[in-house]
């Protein structure tokens, strides 16, 4: 026997609470998931220590503001340092990881490789790779593929640049130390490029490989006892991590020497040239924001640099007796006096 409510059977009353219940079930979850109390978590990875690194955060925390973002307001960011310790990397993107951030960001190779290496999925936006393609991050820099993209500050030719700005500011120059670490993959093209411009200048070169905190001392004592007359400082967490060790040593031995952090600069080092790496911070923002709004990894080309700079510190070439030439001045995006 059938009975008929109306025009519609109990079967079909039932079946129409059920599927009119999954739409209110499934129109509920969509609110709740658009609320805006739903405040987004970055990760932000980093070997050296975050106060050694505080004007590249400042600059990545503007960036945001600039779209919208305040932290501690409608973004939230988890920051994980590694104080200069490599092998902590790994337990540390592991932890982001668990704490199921939106979006990390990493501040090097090192901390890339391993984010990659904790999770597939979660996006991850570099600030500042080397070498994106020969890192294995990333298919092509147009095509990423993967969880990965970024701003690469793939430019060799500044090695190159260095030491001609090293050349024209002490013309008496025969010897340079180049002190930097073999791991680090971008290392192998800065010093092809250095190569390239001794031979003209009519320097020779000693590269001085730093692979932790222990090798600084005999990485000094080498240089010593080859006579090198002026430093190239290449980039890199290890060497960032040192930074003090390594002012210390060359204003001890009133050496002249170029860097490619203007940090070292900023702390009374002589001079640096390099990608002016707040604006790969500043711009890293707009992945973030673009990957929040749902656009893949994958599908957003990575970045090369468009900045460059020269900062020259007259208080440090005083230290040392050297007289800054004018055409080297002329060329500073900023001189501290």
């Amino acid at each position: 026997m059938k009975v008929v409510i109306g025009q519609w059977s109990v079967a079909d009353k039932r079946a129409f609470c059920i599927a009119f219940c999954a739409i209110l079930f499934a129109l509920c979850f969509s609110v709740e998931a658009q609320q805006p109390g739903r405040v987004p978590h970055i990760g932000y990875l980093n070997v050296a220590s975050l106060s050694l690194n505080a004007v590249r955060i400042e600059a990545l925390r503007q960036g945001l503001r600039e779209l919208g973002y305040t932290e501690g307001k409608n973004i939230v960011i988890e920051y994980r340092s590694a104080d200069g310790k490599v092998d902590r990397l790994n337990e540390l993107a592991a932890e982001l990881v668990r704490l199921k951030v939106d979006v990390i960001v990493t501040a090097g190779p090192a901390p890339t490789r391993a984010a990659k290496a904790a999770s597939a999925t979660i996006p991850i936006v570099m600030t500042q790779d080397p070498d994106p393609v020969g890192n294995g991050f990333v298919a092509s820099l147009a095509h990423p593929g993967g969880n990965i993209t970024g701003l690469s500050r793939l430019s060799p030719e500044i090695s190159g640049k260095q030491l001609e700005l090293l050349k024209e500011t002490v013309p008496k120059l025969s010897r340079v130390a180049v002190l930097g670490t073999s791991t680090f993959l971008g290392q192998a093209l800065l010093l092809r490029e250095i190569g390239l411009a001794a031979g003209p200048l009519g320097v020779q070169l000693q590269s001085l490989d730093v692979l932790g905190p222990k090798d600084i001392e005999t990485a000094f004592r080498a240089a010593t006892d080859q006579r090198a007359e002026a430093f190239i400082v290449s980039t890199g967490g290890i060497l960032s991590a040192q930074r003090t060790r390594i002012l210390e040593y060359v204003v001890k031995n009133r050496l002249p020497a170029i860097y490619s952090d203007p940090q070292y600069v900023e702390a009374g080092g002589l001079m640096s040239y390099g990608v002016n790496l707040a604006d790969l911070y500043r711009r890293a923002a707009t992945y973030v924001d673009k990957i929040l709004k749902g656009a893949k990894p994958a599908d957003l080309p990575v970045e090369q640099p468009k900045k460059f700079e020269l900062i020259v510190n007259l208080k440090a070439a005083k230290q040392i007796d050297l007289t800054i030439p004018p055409n080297v001045l002329a060329r500073a995006a900023k001189v501290i006096k």
